[in-house]
């Protein structure tokens, strides 16, 4: 089986509960209210909005779906809708020194970044898998970054460890920021609320790809707009205005459906950049030393990654999908596990899936008993 990883690193990683498919709702109370939330969360104000039934595991704080989440994936694709990611933790890094000192610790260049411009960066662990992804916009004053559900006082804690001398104050200001999705991907001007905009698919800086085809045009991620807009926790309603929300279950099959790895679900304890082709928008090949570094550049000059990520087509003749951590199997073995379940607007019922490289692209690959045609994202 895949997963187990190197228990020595201290490794953080959100809980990897696993989602149900939004044929149900399971896990989750008959009121909408969330079944079982992380140490540390808080139910977002917005379940209490006419239909909303709370997700599970990580996201259980927020709404999986408002009562259509076929209709939310459509109102998403065509700009309208908004996403409660209240449930995100929100940290700042201030001081003289913030982007010179995330520069020498991240994976990503950040010095000199512009204020209302957004980056992706990723803490990797010494042996070079990823620890935390960080997605940061700097307003010319302070740093701000946004991290995975129950992620932020992990991040914090290990930050206050490296500041040294430093001229820096991080804070984990989860309890008074809020982060709302967005269907765009426009930077935010001086009248607008701080946002990030998400780069994917683009290559950004001195990268590379590890898809077959290296052109984000031809990128399933790149008909997929997306920003995070961080605003005071008791203004998220008012930020949202009049705009339909849609839950979580729409927002990730659209994530899925372009690619988008995600923290805790397209990783474990052991994921490499290369896996999972997160090198186009959070690495810099060349920006100087920083922790993990000696593995990407190995992987990256001299050999290939042990395991790779794929789209996976599923039998959509049922009216159940498959568990998040089902092993899939190809000739009778098992190769991988599921990261991500989605049921698409358009596709259909679709995942990602870590593998094994070697696994023949031409494979017939089966998971919990369905047929899964694969579709290769990292190259074999």
């Amino acid at each position: 089986m895949l997963g187990l990883g190197d228990p020595g690193e201290g490794t953080v990683s959100p809980v990897t509960a696993r989602q149900s498919p939004p044929d149900g709702a399971a896990g989750c109370a008959a009121d909408g209210s969330p079944g079982v939330l992380p140490p540390g969360a808080t139910p977002s104000r917005l379940l209490s909005r006419p239909g909303a039934v709370a997700g599970e595991g990580v996201d259980a704080a927020v709404a999986s779906h408002y009562g259509d989440p076929l209709r939310e994936q459509k109102l998403l694709v065509e700009g309208l809708a908004a996403v409660d990611l209240s449930h995100r933790g929100v940290v700042t890094i201030s001081g003289p020194d913030r982007l010179s000192w995330l520069h020498s610790i991240t994976t990503q260049t950040l010095t000199g970044l512009a204020p209302r411009t957004s980056a992706e960066s990723l803490v990797l662990s010494p042996r070079g898998h990823i620890e935390h992804d960080l997605h940061l916009v700097d307003d010319g004053q302070v740093s701000w970054v946004t991290v995975e559900p129950g992620t932020a006082a992990a991040l914090v804690a290990w930050l206050d460890s490296m500041r040294f001398m430093l001229r820096v104050e991080v804070r984990d200001v989860s309890q008074d920021y809020a982060v709302i999705g967005e269907p765009t991907r426009s930077e935010t001007t001086e009248v607008e609320p701080l946002a990030w905009s998400d780069p994917w698919p683009r290559l950004v800086g001195d990268t590379a790809a590890y898809t077959a085809d290296p052109d984000p045009a031809g990128h399933p991620g790149s008909a997929r707009a997306w920003r995070e807009l961080i605003v005071p926790r008791d203004q998220l309603e008012t930020a949202l205005g009049g705009r339909p929300l849609a839950g979580m279950w729409a927002a990730e099959a659209l994530r899925v459906a372009a690619w988008r790895p995600r923290l805790g679900f397209e990783t474990d304890q052991r994921t490499i950049v290369q896996e999972v082709d997160w090198l186009r928008t959070a690495v810099h090949l060349h920006k100087g030393c920083y922790r993990g570094q000696e593995t990407v550049a190995r992987v990256h000059n001299l050999g290939r990654p042990p395991r790779r990520l794929v789209f996976l087509h599923l039998d959509g003749s049922g009216h159940t999908l498959p568990e998040r951590g089902a092993d899939v199997e190809a000739g009778g073995k098992v190769v991988g596990r599921l990261t991500s379940v989605a049921r698409h607007h358009e596709l259909g019922p679709i995942a990602l899936a870590v593998i094994k490289r070697n696994t023949p692209l031409d494979s017939t690959c089966t998971t919990a008993g369905l047929s899964a045609a694969q579709e290769e994202i990292v190259q074999r």
